[in-house]
C-alpha cells in the first residue's frame, strides 16, 4: 500500500474513503511536502467530497464513476454516506464534510505557508470569499481567483486559466463548480496541473462568502440538511432532493443485505 493512500470502501460501486477531517489535512500537508521536495508524481491529486446526490449520479454515470474511483481521497460528505460506511463495519467513521474542510485546510495552509487558489463561483463570490477567509486566516496566501463563466470553456480560455494557475504558485486549488461539473474538471486537468492538489468543496465557496445559509449543525448532525437546502433554493434543488437521493436507501439496503449474506461487510479497494 502506498504510504500516502487512504483506504476506500466500496458504497455502491464507489470506493469512498474511510477516512477523517485530521487525517485529510495531514495527508494533503504530506502531497504538497513531496512535491517541493521534488518528489511529487507527474498527475494533480484531487479530493472528492461524496454526498448521495453524487452516489446516484455516479451510479448512472460509468464517467463520473470512473472519476470519483480515480481521486485519491472520496470523503464521505453526507450523513447517509457515513451511515452506510458505518453499517459496512466502520464504526467509528464520521462525516467530512466539504465546507468543514475547506476550512480546516486553509488553516493548515496558513500554518505550513500552503498557497491557496480558488476556482468557481462568480467575481462578487469570490471576491467576498477572499475578504472573509483573509479575515479568518490573516496570513493565509491566496494567490490567485478565477470565477468560470457558465458555460463550458473555449480551448483557448482553458488555456490562460491553466497558465494562471500556473504561475500563480499555488499548492492546492480549492473548486467550487457543483457536481459532477467540478469532478470533471479535476479529472480533466491532472496532467495539465501536475503536483497540485484540487479539493471539490461544491457549495463551500457560497457558504462562506455568505451568499447562501447553511443548515444548522442539529439538522448536519441528523442529516437533515437536504431539507434546509430544498427549503432555500427549491427551484434549483428540487429534483435532485426529491427524485434523486430517494434511490439510495434501496440500494444501499440491498448492498447490506448481499454484503451481511455473503459474511463479508468490508469491501476495501
Amino acid at each position: 500500500m502506498p504510504a500516502l493512500h487512504i483506504p476506500k470502501q466500496r458504497v455502491l460501486n464507489v470506493g469512498v474513503s474511510t477516512t477523517s477531517y485530521d487525517q485529510l489535512v495531514s495527508r494533503c500537508a504530506e502531497w504538497v511536502a513531496a512535491q517541493r521536495a521534488q518528489r511529487g508524481g507527474p498527475l494533480a491529486r484531487y479530493v472528492c467530497f461524496l454526498s448521495v446526490h453524487g452516489l446516484i449520479t455516479a451510479r448512472d454515470n460509468a464517467e463520473v464513476r470512473r472519476i470519483l474511483n480515480a481521486a485519491d481521497v472520496v470523503a464521505p460528505d453526507g450523513m447517509p454516506v457515513v451511515w452506510a460506511l458505518r453499517s459496512f463495519g466502520f464504526k467509528n467513521q464520521t462525516r467530512v464534510y466539504g465546507p468543514t474542510a475547506m476550512i480546516r485546510l486553509c488553516e493548515s495552509a496558513q500554518t505550513l505557508g500552503h498557497r491557496v487558489f480558488l476556482y468557481g463561483g462568480t467575481d462578487r463570490t469570490l471576491a467576498e470569499l477572499r475578504r472573509r477567509l483573509l479575515e479568518r486566516f490573516p496570513a493565509l496566501e491566496i494567490v490567485g481567483a478565477f470565477a468560470p463563466p457558465f458555460r463550458p470553456l473555449t480551448a483557448g480560455e482553458d488555456q490562460t486559466v491553466v497558465a494562471l494557475i500556473r504561475e500563480s504558485g499555488a499548492d492546492l486549488v480549492f473548486v467550487g463548480i457543483s457536481t459532477p461539473k467540478q469532478e470533471r474538471w479535476m479529472d480533466e486537468h491532472r496532467e495539465l496541473l501536475p503536483g497540485l492538489i484540487f479539493a471539490g468543496v461544491g457549495a463551500a465557496f457560497d457558504f462562506h462568502a455568505g451568499c447562501v445559509r447553511q443548515a444548522p449543525a442539529w439538522m448536519q448532525r441528523q442529516g437533515l440538511e437536504w431539507m434546509f437546502r430544498l427549503a432555500m433554493e427549491p427551484a434549483r434543488l428540487w429534483k435532485r432532493y426529491l427524485l434523486v437521493t430517494p434511490r439510495f436507501l434501496p440500494l444501499w439496503a440491498a448492498q447490506w443485505a448481499a454484503s451481511i449474506l455473503s459474511g463479508n461487510t468490508a469491501e476495501r479497494t
